[in-house]
């Protein structure tokens, strides 16, 4: 029923996995179609489409939702929409507050539990399109908020299916883990974009946020402390360890009620062994382990020619589920 994952002969290193997208991919394959969602709170997000949904007609939707600090631009993304598009689906990304280049109007941001913008896009795909078939993936952090969302919306997802990459579902482990060795890299480039997008969010009328000054946002040493003095405050937990317990998406997939696929490399650098579930799992969940693959990796294929393999097993999986 699923497709397996071999990796490129000579490119299964997982850090060579987890950063060959960024080298074989260095521009989006095709111009998406942008649309603003204006959210009941007044603030805002962007969504990038596959191609103008007024002339789309009656196909299917594949909705996409990021990783931490990604968009359109990130490779796995526009990959992954331009490959619905090629099988005659729409594709729709929402971009997460903040994530698409424009500084949101609220101080709050986004984080891997948070499902009510989730939700309120989803509920406006249902009222705009009632009768297309609608699939969503989740990658990394968007992975883990999809389960969150699943779990909440058991049996009212207004989906069809889902699919999960690479997706931390024990948050405390993996803000430990990418505090280690070469994972760290990948640390600093995400926590320095976290710090950028925060202090976008500084301007004449808002000096601080939740009781930080830009000195103070630059000062942030790791991705636990930014959760600690950020993202929790911001969203109402009392710390990084309260979010982590509230958000992981490991306790919740038990919950799920649709034909959902979780995808995850036993090597990825973001993650220990920590988010792979020990306990039986619903009949809904078809639950795959690679032995290689990093994080949102896959490359398969050769060295001469490699083959982003996620692009074609997610949508022949959902081709086959629906």
């Amino acid at each position: 029923m699923m497709d397996n994952f071999t990796p490129a002969t000579g490119l299964s290193n997982a850090h060579i996995q987890t950063l060959l997208p960024r080298f074989l991919r260095r521009s989006p394959l095709f111009n998406a179609y942008w649309q603003r969602l204006e959210l009941p709170d007044s603030d805002f997000v962007d969504l990038a489409w596959s191609e103008n949904p007024n002339k789309a007609g009656e196909k299917p939707l594949f909705i996409l939702f990021h990783g931490l600090e990604g968009s359109f631009d990130s490779p796995y993304a526009n990959g992954l929409l331009a490959a619905a598009k090629e099988q005659g689906w729409l594709g729709v990304m929402m971009h997460f507050r903040g994530c698409s280049d424009v500084p949101n109007r609220l101080a709050r941001a986004y984080h891997s539990g948070e499902t009510e913008d989730a939700r309120f896009f989803i509920e406006m795909l249902d009222a705009r399109f009632p009768n297309q078939e609608k699939v969503a993936t989740g990658i990394s952090l968007g992975g883990n908020m999809l389960v969150n969302y699943l779990a909440k919306y058991q049996n009212n997802t207004l989906l069809n299916a889902a699919t999960v990459i690479s997706a931390p579902l024990d948050l405390g482990a993996c803000s430990e883990r990418i505090q280690q060795g070469f994972s760290r890299l990948y640390q600093g480039y995400l926590l320095g974009s976290l710090k950028n997008n925060s202090i976008k969010k500084l301007n004449a009328s808002r000096k601080e946020i939740v009781g930080l000054n830009k000195e103070m946002i630059k000062a942030i040493p790791d991705l636990i402390t930014f959760d600690n003095l950020i993202t929790a405050p911001m969203h109402g937990y009392a710390h990084a360890q309260d979010y982590y317990q509230q958000c992981s998406g490991l306790q919740f997939l038990d919950r799920i009620d649709i034909p959902t696929r979780i995808i995850h490399s036993k090597d990825d650098p973001f993650m220990t062994n920590a988010v792979i579930p020990t306990h039986p799992l619903p009949n809904c969940v078809h639950y795959q382990l690679t032995e290689h693959g990093g994080h949102v990796g896959f490359i398969d294929g050769s060295i001469t020619k490699p083959n982003f393999w996620l692009e074609s097993t997610v949508n022949h999986w959902f081709q086959k589920i629906l």
